[in-house]
């Protein structure tokens, strides 16, 4: 009986963070042995990671001073082991290091799927996410563009914002994983509004208490007038106007060429950066390693790396878990709060 009370309390448990493993043909694995490796047993007890155990298991040992893992039913805080909420797929024989597969790509959703479910049960308060790969989400029959995408589903959620914050520069984007044509045709006043207003309730939550805002314009010097294009003009200029208006601390649109270099050096708090590539390779040129990518605009917390399964060095013991770090770090603050933001 008390075995079983046991059990039944270690599964109610609440963690602060819930890690994906992502891929399990990629490198998640084994940067998630190596984070949870270097952190404190106050820190572990924190921490649920959720996936393949046998997995979890043979990515440890690729590592120095590996983690012991345990399945949740079985976790006790203060012992230093790690606690696994267990997540398998029938086919999971057929998955091959470095190697796209279905098998890989049901079990990175599935994990996912479980880590939102534990979320919204209040076992755990935040999620984390090691990288998928999105061939093999579709080969699996989970047609989504990503992490994102997919969190929106499963929360219902209308639409989700992908933030990427850094010391330095952080961007909030309008669109991402689409083509660059159907990009341009979402820059509405509407969406503008709505990355502005997410952007500034997440960075109040997280302790700036006026943020400034930029928003990136979407053609070349902001179209020169009309030269280059007229969206500027006709659609995000009007949109700034109306945000400020509202009292909103934003400015532009600013041509793109010029605004990074601005907020890098403390102009700004964020920049809204129109389409996928504008926004991200500022950020990845000047804070790769420490980049965080965050989902705004969910009834759910979520952080994640901001790189992708490597196969092309996935277990052979070369994976960093640098960016994974970074993540993590930022999903404690978040942790700590009181609402989602």
């Amino acid at each position: 009986m008390r075995e079983t009370s046991t059990s039944q309390a270690a599964a109610r448990r609440e963690f602060d963070l819930a890690i994906t493993m992502g891929d399990p043909a990629g490198i998640g694995p084994e940067i998630i042995c190596q984070a949870v490796a270097g952190m404190s047993t106050a820190e572990r007890d924190g921490v649920l990671l959720v996936g393949d155990l046998a997995i979890y298991r043979r990515a440890a040992g690729l590592i120095d001073a590996a983690p012991d893992f345990v399945p949740l039913e079985q976790a006790v805080p203060g012992d230093g082991r790690v606690a696994v909420a267990e997540v398998s797929v029938a086919e999971r024989q057929s998955i091959a290091d470095g190697r796209i597969g279905a098998a890989a790509g049901d079990l990175a959703f599935r994990c996912v799927e479980r880590a939102v479910a534990l979320v919204q049960a209040g076992q755990a308060k935040v999620i984390v996410t090691a990288p998928l790969n999105k061939a093999a989400l579709h080969e699996a029959g989970h047609y989504y563009d990503g992490h994102t995408g997919m969190l929106a589903a499963l929360t219902g959620a209308p639409s989700s914002f992908m933030l990427l914050a850094s010391e330095r520069l952080s961007t909030l984007h309008v669109s991402t994983h689409v083509s660059l044509r159907e990009a341009i045709e979402r820059v509405t006043p509407e969406r503008i509004a709505a990355t502005v207003e997410v952007g500034h309730e997440h960075l109040v939550a997280m302790g700036i208490a006026s943020p400034r805002i930029v928003v990136a314009g979407l053609n070349p010097h902001c179209g020169e007038g009309g030269i280059f294009g007229d969206e500027d003009d006709r659609i995000i200029a009007p949109a700034v106007r109306a945000l400020r208006e509202r009292g909103f601390d934003v400015h532009g649109p600013i041509s793109a060429d010029t605004v990074f270099y601005r907020a890098s050096r403390g102009e700004f708090d964020l920049v809204v950066a129109q389409y996928h590539d504008q926004g991200h390779i500022p950020v990845k040129l000047i804070a790769f390693d420490t980049t965080v990518n965050v989902s705004l605009g969910l009834p759910i917390r979520r952080t994640s790396v901001d790189h992708g399964t490597a196969f092309d060095i996935a277990w052979q013991g070369k994976a960093d878990a640098t960016n994974l770090g970074a993540a993590i770090a930022y999903a404690r603050r978040l942790a700590k709060q009181g609402a989602v933001a």
